[in-house]
């Protein structure tokens, strides 16, 4: 039996990387390993509970013993790394823990993984690792900076990051790069655009906006509203990952896109008129310090070494997430209120 050990799988695309990929891969071993912070919501995966081959851990990935305890409980034989700090807005009033949980995190999980899958882990100059494992990191397109009115990410693009959360994680990509390069780390790297779809935090925008429609508030957007973004539907981001996973180069990244570009208060609008709101709920507010103005993913390499496209079409994915969303006021209401986080201790707290 094959064990995929998954980091951060309780927020919003681990969650559902993780429902993804029991329903393609059966016969695996799932291990979800979150801390639970704010955005961790166990509520995501309410149905794997009965599944005999899940395992959840509430550890967080800078307890290195923590860590190390979990790979000798289960023969780990791949992970795909989710678990960060993510929200800008929060990383530019509390940048230390975006660089201790992003960086530090990382490097505890490609220590361990090191450590236990290298056939002499006490040779230093040893590149020979146990068949079949995989450590795929999962980072954003915000590691490369902000674009002009034209021109794409490519991988080869330089890091240029703007925000302690982007420059956390370009960080941990460069730690991630370093252990292929100095150790032989058997390692990929995917990157990708703005997500959207079902069980996104309220804190990000196409949620919050939603919310705030339902509830007759604001939508406070910053500055003039026109910095653009390339949507992607979190099912063909898992999807993506999914495919990287088994069939993606050691020690290459992969850009990951949705080729759906629109500016913020496009996107508002749109999602005004769908639920039936005056744009007069749309309030301007000053713009955050370092926003970066356009992102926009060429995500050709993957299309043609993989064979991967994105299934969904935006004007479709908003949609169906709105929907989403209407049929889930009480998820979301628990989220508002904090009642999710009693789940855990309703499910585990035995095992405290």
């Amino acid at each position: 039996m094959r064990t995929i050990l998954v980091t951060g799988g309780a927020g919003f695309i681990g969650s559902n990387f993780i429902r993804q990929f029991r329903e393609k891969h059966p016969t695996y071993r799932i291990l979800n390993v979150d801390s639970l912070t704010y955005a961790g919501n166990l509520e995501n995966l309410e149905l794997m509970q009965t599944d005999a081959l899940y395992h959840f851990h509430k550890v967080d990935i800078r307890d290195r013993e923590a860590v190390r305890q979990l790979f000798d409980m289960y023969e780990v034989d791949e992970i795909v790394h989710f678990a960060a700090e993510s929200h800008v807005d929060r990383s530019i009033t509390e940048p230390e823990v975006f660089l201790t949980t992003n960086v530090l995190g990382t490097q505890v999980l490609l220590d361990t993984a090191m450590r236990q899958w290298k056939l002499e882990p006490n040779d230093k100059h040893s590149r020979r690792y146990r068949e079949g494992v995989c450590f795929v990191h999962v980072s954003t397109d915000e590691v490369y900076g902000s674009l002009g009115s034209d021109g794409y990410f490519t991988e080869e693009s330089p890091l240029a990051p703007n925000s302690p959360y982007a420059a956390s994680k370009a960080s941990a990509d460069l730690l991630v790069r370093a252990y292929h390069e100095t150790f032989g780390l058997p390692v990929k790297t995917t990157r990708c655009s703005n997500n959207y779809g079902p069980y996104q935090f309220p804190e990000k925008l196409i949620p919050l906006m939603i919310y705030n429609c339902l509830a007759e508030k604001k939508l406070p957007i910053y500055g003039d509203g026109q910095q653009v973004r390339d949507w992607l539907h979190v099912s063909d981001h898992c999807e993506a990952i999914d495919l990287v996973r088994s069939s993606g180069t050691f020690g290459g990244v992969y850009n990951i896109g949705g080729h759906n570009e629109k500016t913020n208060l496009e996107l508002v609008k749109l999602i005004l008129h769908k639920l039936g709101r005056p744009e007069a709920l749309i309030q301007l507010v000053q713009d955050r310090p370092g926003h970066d103005r356009r992102y926009a993913i060429d995500a050709s390499k993957i299309e043609r070494e993989l064979g991967w496209t994105p299934r969904y079409r935006f004007e479709f994915g908003i949609e169906e997430t709105i929907d989403w969303y209407l049929a889930h006021s009480d998820w979301v209401e628990h989220i508002v209120t904090g009642a999710y986080q009693t789940y855990y201790h309703d499910m585990y707290s035995s095992v405290e």
